[in-house]
């Protein structure tokens, strides 16, 4: 038995009960009972490849006695073999998983160490909130003995074949093959941008379809707005002249928003399925809300271009809900533990708030949710980390109640001297919502009322002695979608107030100025997002994408292909996002495998040489040189896009990581991952009782394959997927990192409460 992490024999946890079906209403079993379950034809007939093409392990498995001697059979036979790999030996212990370390493993390593950390964690339990908290157990090898020896033990074919693959992966008979530069840009080449002139055309023929429509409602009086009507005799022609003309304000988009299926499928010709519209309909009956503005759904295929077939999955899987977010809505627990707030208690992380306008996890940054129309957002995603919000009704899009009200300006002073007042926070980031959301007088009072405050800490700070001095405000951002999905909202005036923010900030020491998006693929790269970004970056203000890597996303080449997209109109690529939530966003989910495949494998044709890492970050200093700057690098160093962002999972409590390491899986093929944080940044020194994360994925590999299937792509090009067991977090690229601080800051952390 591993001395350092001890197996618990299945015995002792025999008398837990385990729901064995993802589907509501299904009996519970004990754990004793789910052994007695005779596998499928299916699991027999994979189970046979294993024992085949593995005569030890068939041997260990047959002769042992019960399946404690299955586990410790297997366990000498696969740490025997890593006595061979010192490095990789060391790993496994936990005594060196530095970098280099990581970077030198075999891939039949990684395959020793998934195994081992089996057995180290066999019989664990952990809470599946996949499954309304009921308890999943890992037990692999003893899902083996039962079903080698007795036709048992409930696993089902997505269990076998992950471990087809993984003694595969072990014995050598699988062996990674990176693919080449060449095979990555063919690719890229399956997903067209929003700047084909092809795809222009096709979104003028939508724009041209919804607008008539419109026309169509205002007439018939079905939609009166005070702003946008027609004045009496006007021609068909000379109204569809003024929506024309309406259609470059935001205004227009967001109160003419598509809140029904039925007027969803309507703007889209419809074309909409009958089994797609029986999934909308229910959700409208659940209480989920639609809210998709003209321009949006304009971006989606109404006639499929012969070039780009299934190019638009990403943006429509974004807009056209699951089956499974409907039957979990009303049920869906929530995921970011650390942003529930109680009055005079430290959230997750350990800070105190002092209330629900600001979410923090590290001592540096924190987020500020104004109580202005920028709590909204342009459109719902489908995947939102917020609906469990809009499952409560504490999030909605009745944009007129999110009106600043009069107390709003007494609470931003409240906010204010909460940063001023605390010794560590040095990073804003305004978001919601969606920080663009707010208009611009109410953008502007909260950029006011910032720059006032990082002014009376600046100024604070000359009285203080050396070494206990407070942080001062170094970044600025503001987290919003609308250059995605409302492009139009970025206008000369707000532009004028960014820059003006920008020049008086930057005289007090504020030196970075940073907008955060969400483009989700290159097809919402389109003129009017070109000519906003264009003119953000105009004003001196970073530009940085963050992708939700869904399932859609997830597809080969294709997160490449955003990346060399946004690259040519001036944005830097920042995080890959793994889904995060349960099984409300299973349709969504990618694994974290194909994360750290796409990582090792897309992203890397694009990494910058460390040579060029000084020249990357001062890119920022001439955001309005971005473009130039950009393609200046990617020539000298010969890539394709530039990969500067990190991928990484948003941990509950802890922040983000992808840092981990599968230690266990269910009967069903879910994999059981254990996160550590993010070794490369600061934390709340809460971290250091919370231990490690563990999440258990929502859906299997093959699931995920199989759905990868219906989207029309060829499996086969995921070969060396099953095998991604550990994950390891990126360093940060210079462009990101904090400057350097001029003063000596106090090592005193306020503002937190650790329970003892």
């Amino acid at each position: 038995m591993n001395s350092y992490t001890p197996y618990l024999s299945c015995r002792q946890i025999q008398a837990n009960v385990f729901n064995h079906s993802d589907k509501k209403g299904d009996i519970v079993l004990t754990l004793e009972e789910l052994d007695k379950i005779a596998i499928n034809v299916r699991s027999h007939k994979i189970l046979k490849q294993i024992l085949n093409e593995n005569p030890i392990l068939e041997e260990i498995i047959r002769n042992a006695k019960n399946e404690t001697e299955a586990l410790e059979g297997v366990r000498q036979w696969v740490l025997n073999s890593l006595y061979t790999s010192p490095a990789a030996l060391k790993y496994y212990r936990r005594e060196k998983t530095d970098h280099q370390t990581f970077t030198s493993l075999k891939w039949s390593d990684f395959a020793a160490i998934r195994i081992l950390d089996y057995i180290d964690n066999a019989g664990i339990e952990i809470e599946d909130l996949n499954l309304k908290g009921e308890i999943a157990i890992s037990n692999p090898i003893m899902l083996l003995w039962h079903a080698v020896n007795r036709g048992t033990g409930g696993a089902k074919p997505a269990f076998f074949e992950d471990m087809l693959f993984l003694f595969r992966q072990f014995s050598g008979k699988s062996t990674r093959k990176f693919p080449s530069r060449e095979q990555v840009e063919e690719w890229m080449e399956n997903f067209p941008s929003g700047l084909d002139p092809r795809i222009i055309t096709l979104r003028m023929e939508n724009r041209d379809r919804i607008l008539n429509l419109i026309i169509d409602q205002i007439d018939a009086g079905e939609k009166k707005d005070p702003k946008f009507k027609f004045e009496p005799g006007l021609t068909r022609e000379e109204k569809f002249s003024r929506v024309l003309e309406w259609w470059q304000d935001r205004l227009f988009h967001l109160r003419f928003a598509f809140r029904s299926p039925e007027l969803v499928n309507k703007m889209l010709g419809h074309s909409l399925d009958p089994d797609t519209m029986k999934i909308l309909n229910d959700a409208q009956t659940a209480g989920i809300p639609f809210f998709v503005n003209p321009y949006y759904l304009s971006l989606l295929y109404v006639r499929v271009p012969y070039f780009g077939i299934g190019g638009d999955l990403a943006i429509r899987d974004y807009v056209l809900y699951s089956r499974k977010l409907v039957e979990e809505f009303g049920e869906i627990t929530a995921w970011e533990r650390e942003d529930k707030i109680r009055p005079g208690e430290p959230n997750a992380a350990g800070w105190m708030i002092p209330d629900h306008n600001i979410h923090r996890r590290y001592p540096e940054v924190a987020i500020v949710i104004p109580d202005t129309v920028g709590r909204a957002c342009g459109g719902l995603c489908s995947s939102c980390q917020r609906m469990y919000g809009f499952q409560s009704g504490e999030l909605n899009f009745n944009l007129d109640l999110l009106k600043p009200k009069k107390s709003w300006k007494e609470k931003l002073n409240e906010l204010m001297n909460y940063f001023e007042n605390d010794s560590q926070l040095r990073d804003i980031l305004i978001t919601g919502g969606d920080a663009l959301m707010s208009s611009d007088t109410s953008l502007k009072t909260i950029l006011d009322a910032i720059y006032n405050m990082a002014l009376s800490k600046k100024n604070a700070n000359k009285k203080r002695k050396a070494h206990q001095k407070y942080a001062e405000i170094v970044r600025i951002r503001l987290g919003t979608k609308l250059p995605v999905y409302l492009p139009q909202r970025i206008t000369p005036d707000l532009v004028s107030i960014l820059a003006a923010f920008k020049k008086k900030a930057s005289e007090i020491g504020v030196r970075q100025f940073v907008i955060q998006t969400h483009f989700e693929s290159p097809l919402e790269v389109t003129p009017e997002a070109r000519s906003g970004l264009q003119t953000l970056l105009s004003a001196g203000w970073t530009v940085t994408n963050q992708l939700v890597f869904t399932a859609a996303a997830s597809r080969r080449g294709h997160a490449a292909r955003l990346r060399q997209v946004l690259n040519e109109i001036g944005v830097l690529s920042y995080y890959n996002f793994t889904v995060k939530g349960y099984m409300e966003n299973s349709y969504n989910f990618a694994t974290n495998a194909r994360m750290v495949q796409e990582m090792m494998e897309e992203k890397s044709c694009g990494l910058i040489p460390e040579e060029l890492h000084e020249t990357i970050a001062q890119f920022p200093m001439e955001a309005e040189n971005m473009v130039e700057n950009i393609a200046n690098i990617q020539e000298r160093a010969g890539l394709p896009f530039l990969a500067t962002d990190r991928s990484v999972l948003n941990l509950p409590g802890v922040g983000k990581s992808m840092t981990f390491r599968v230690i266990g899986i269910t009967r069903y093929g879910r994999r059981i991952l254990e996160f550590e944080h993010d070794a490369t940044r600061v934390h709340s020194p809460i971290i250091e009782k919370m231990g490690k994360v563990m999440i258990v994925e929502s859906k299997s590999i093959r699931e995920y394959l199989s759905q990868l299937q219906e989207m029309g792509e060829p499996i086969e090009d995921y070969n060396g997927l099953y095998g991604y067991s550990l994950g390891e977090t990126e360093d940060r690229l210079p462009v990101f990192d904090y400057p350097d601080s001029k003063i000596s800051i106090s090592r005193e952390i306020t503002n937190l409460q650790i329970p003892v």
